[in-house]
């Protein structure tokens, strides 16, 4: 469900910043049409390239065809493929040509065409294969949709799952020969190849496929997911609603039965890998070492305060642990390690001094040196120039509001900093790190994207956005401030502060709290999109908005994050009122218009601050909520709760629906009806209590629509429609 970033739910829209230079006259006034239909502060990027193997080319789509571009003068250089050359014997429409995979040596192409969604991340689609050389195109498969078609890195072959089975095709024999490897695959009861529901919303991953390095073996996982309960979704628009059934383990339920498994190409074998006795574990991650015999995997205790790395021989399945790591409360996980082409060594990230950390250890589990340390984060792994010994990355190290692009060397001599500007910078890296694409923001200016040197140099300007930065001018935008204060318990909290263009210090204003707070995430970031446009519009309408990152949230350490494990929301909810109090004290505030609105973990946040809260807050807008953690998926909610057996006291009293009766505000909860994430279980709840307490609200359901309320036409346009109506209202 919350992700450290992905997962926070609401319309990625524009910020602001402050300007000047236009009268009074001339400037324009923001409407809801510039902002959901129009689109009049979108910022522009740089997007869908992908580096090249040579490290001095990358590609890109452009409109119709694929091309390639010089990385130090972004000249084209040549083209591809085109539109003209996917056009299916037989047909006149081109396979469409902006989803591509290239193979490892560049030869061939994989295109998808009429993709369908599964849930959040997944899909399946009909796969054609483009041979570069040859200029011909064939479809991957003849029968029914595939997923996650991905070439082995010699490019002989692709594997797909088809109906939760695994399938090879031999590109070697004309495209002809395609192997069935898995044959008991079964919906809502056997997957191979794939992930289950909350695998993929969890651990954020949908292939679990694994190409060895020499391609002769794929190591995958198999599901056996009859034992978890199912949940029913109903979509509406017919006679009778059509009922959607899938596997969903709440808090304290069984999970999936896994096992992982090697089928050896050769030989035609599938060997069983030994993944232990326990069966209540969890698998988050695999991946093959630079050794094609070893296959590298971990292994999450249910309780996920226990990882394991254990590495496994691919040809008999036997396996070992090679490092332990425990935790007083709980261990992220993340794709932060690397098998260096020794074959001997392997980088991975760690909390286990407090902060996250790059370590460099042995294929024994020794550990050789700890290459970064200090009170702060490293954010993102970029890699490593194995060549040069560089290792780059993101890191907080100037605060936990700015990101900033590092390089450290494998033998930890100090770090670098390789960008120049305060505020958020990002790295897209070149094949063999000579150079990086770097995106630069603030708060309050849109990105500032260059091609820099591996030495942190610029280069060229890819984009500036200068033409948003003026049309920001023309409409009046105010400025974003950062703030922190002290909380009663001394706990310093940061927030950001977006004030009407009109302010005055001598006028009382009513504030709105845009909010997430969940574990691990951050609103409050010197980063263009930490605010929006909508945001902007609500200030020319004389509100104050404001975001503060509460206890639980990232970029300040293990202990500030992870503070709030078994009792998840107490804190968040604590602070959030601070917050309240602290701004309510200001002479510019007007302490009895105070509000909230949030989305997912935000909307849950909303419902307890209105009821736990209720003397600090007068209206809230709860999107799409959880109102009891039971409710909930297991793999996110025993993370920090535990089990509802285990923690009875912990759910109970950090459900809003629990303090139902202390509500004083005005409330709009809105749930899309087909939400499979969170389900509108949780609102059905929230209203039964708020009927029982005799409390009055405000509703807003949307048919058909998922935790996102964008499976629907027109849902987003009607959606902030309907808040900004009642925000404007009720504040």
């Amino acid at each position: 469900m919350f992700t450290k970033v992905g997962k926070l739910v609401f319309v990625t829209l524009i910020i602001c910043s402050s300007v000047y230079g236009f009268s009074q006259a001339e400037q324009k006034k923001i409407t809801l049409e510039d902002v959901f239909k129009k689109r009049t502060f979108s910022s522009k990027g740089v997007y869908g390239i992908h580096p090249l193997k040579d490290g001095r080319y990358f590609c890109q789509v452009k409109t119709d065809s694929l091309n390639v571009y010089d990385y130090l003068t972004g000249d084209y250089v040549r083209t591809i493929v085109t539109s003209d050359d996917l056009i299916p014997p037989g047909d006149s429409t081109p396979v469409p040509i902006s989803s591509y995979e290239l193979s490892d040596d560049e030869s061939k192409i994989l295109f998808a065409q009429d993709e369908e969604a599964i849930y959040r991340y997944s899909s399946k689609a009909y796969y054609s294969i483009y041979d570069v050389a040859s200029k011909q195109l064939a479809p991957l498969s003849p029968g029914s949709k595939q997923r996650l078609a991905t070439f082995s890195p010699d490019g002989s072959k692709v594997a797909f799952v088809r109906e939760n089975n695994l399938f090879i095709r031999d590109l070697t024999s004309g495209f002809a020969a395609e192997m069935q490897i898995t044959h008991d695959g079964k919906i809502n009861e056997i997957i191979n190849g794939a992930t289950d529901w909350v695998y993929e919303e969890e651990f954020g991953f949908t292939k679990a496929f694994f190409w060895s390095p020499d391609s002769k073996k794929i190591a995958y996982y198999r599901f056996d997911e009859r034992g978890v309960k199912e949940y029913k979704l109903e979509y509406y628009g017919e006679t009778y609603p059509t009922v959607y059934t899938y596997k969903y383990p709440k808090a304290g339920e069984d999970n999936s039965m896994i096992e992982v498994k090697i089928y050896d190409l050769q030989s035609g074998e599938t060997i069983p890998v030994d993944i232990g006795k326990e069966t209540d574990i969890y698998i988050p991650r695999i991946k093959w070492t630079t050794n094609p015999d070893l296959l590298a995997f971990y292994r999450l205790n249910r309780y996920q305060d226990t990882l394991e790395l254990m590495l496994a021989n691919a040809t008999n399945g036997s396996s070992e642990v090679i490092l332990n790591e425990t935790n007083p409360w709980y261990i992220d996980i993340t794709d932060d390690w690397t098998f260096l082409k020794d074959g001997k060594s392997m980088l991975l990230t760690s909390e286990k001094d407090g902060y996250n950390h790059i370590y460099l250890y042995d294929l024994n589990g020794n550990l050789l040196r700890q290459l970064t340390s200090g009170n702060w984060e490293v954010t993102a792994f970029y890699g490593i120039d194995e060549e040069h010994g560089l290792i780059y990355f993101q890191s907080d190290r100037l605060s936990p509001l700015n990101r900033e692009v590092d390089v450290v060397s494998v033998e930890g001599n100090g770090v670098r900093t390789l960008s120049g500007e305060e505020g958020y910078n990002g790295a897209q890296f070149n094949s063999d790190y000579s150079y990086y694409i770097n995106s630069w923001s603030d708060i309050n200016t849109p990105p500032v994207i260059t091609l820099n040197q591996a030495d942190g140099e610029k280069v060229r300007l890819f984009q500036d956005n200068k033409t948003l930065l003026d049309r920001m001018k023309e409409f009046d935008f105010s400025a974003v401030d950062f703030f922190s204060f002290l909380t009663s318990d001394s706990l310093n909290l940061n927030g950001w502060m977006l004030k009407p263009p009109d302010f005055d210090e001598g006028k009382e204003y009513p504030v709105l709290f845009t909010i997430y707070g969940g574990p691990g995430s951050q609103t409050v970031i010197d980063r263009w999109g930490a605010a929006s446009s909508w945001n902007q519009l609500l200030a020319q309408h004389g509100i104050i908005v404001v975001s503060v990152d509460n206890r639980g949230t990232g970029a300040r350490g293990q202990e500030f994050k992870k503070c709030t494990y078994l009792e998840l929301g107490k804190y968040e909810t604590l602070d959030q009122i601070e917050a309240a109090s602290y701004l309510g004290s200001l002479p510019y505030v007007d302490s009895s218009r105070i509000g909230m609105w949030g989305w997912s973990f935000g909307g849950y946040l909303t419902l307890s601050c209105l009821t736990k809260g209720a003397d600090y807050f007068s209206m809230g807008v709860a999107v799409a909520p959880v109102t009891n953690w039971k409710y909930y998926d297991n793999i996110y909610t025993e993370r920090f709760m535990r089990t509802p057996k285990e923690n009875e006291k912990g759910y109970e009293d950090n459900s809003p629906v629990n303090h139902a009766k202390k509500l004083k505000g005005k409330i709009l909860i809105i749930h899309g009806m087909a939400d499979d994430n969170v389900h509108a279980q949780n609102t059905y709840d929230m209203i039964s209590a708020l009927v029982s307490a005799d409390k009055q609200f405000e509703l807003q359901i949307y048919p058909n629509s998922n935790h996102g309320i964008y499976s629907g036409k027109n849902t987003t346009w009607h959606n902030y429609s309907r808040m900004t109506e009642f925000i404007l209202e009720h504040l």
